[in-house]
């Protein structure tokens, strides 16, 4: 379940997406919770959805009960890095160079 990154963390990491997991800061971009801001609460893998700080809503009998969203709504305004994280950025980062040479390509007739 991977979500996009924010224009920011894209030029600064390289890579367009990454997969979401708890305490990521995200922002939604679609639906009716569009421009609210959280950080994630749980990545519910079962239901394919992500539950995120303060986007709730309140039952008859008066609790409150998370909304799913689903990754794609969202985008990651902030990254929690560990070393597995910043290993996973790393490989994307030199496949990416890996793959593009730069040049354009010829034509081998």
């Amino acid at each position: 379940m991977s979500s996009a990154l924010s224009r920011e963390l894209r030029t600064k990491h390289n890579t367009r997406s990454l997969p979401i997991r708890k305490d990521d800061e995200v922002r939604i971009v679609r639906g009716k919770f569009k421009g609210r801001e959280g950080k994630v609460l749980q990545v519910y893998r079962k239901k394919w959805v992500i539950h995120v700080d303060r986007v709730q809503r309140d039952k008859s009998n008066g609790a409150s009960s998370p909304i799913g969203i689903h990754p794609s709504n969202v985008v990651i305004i902030n990254i929690k890095l560990d070393k597995d994280r910043r290993a996973i950025l790393d490989r994307k980062d030199r496949n990416k160079s890996a793959a593009a040479p730069g040049g354009e390509v010829e034509n081998v007739d």
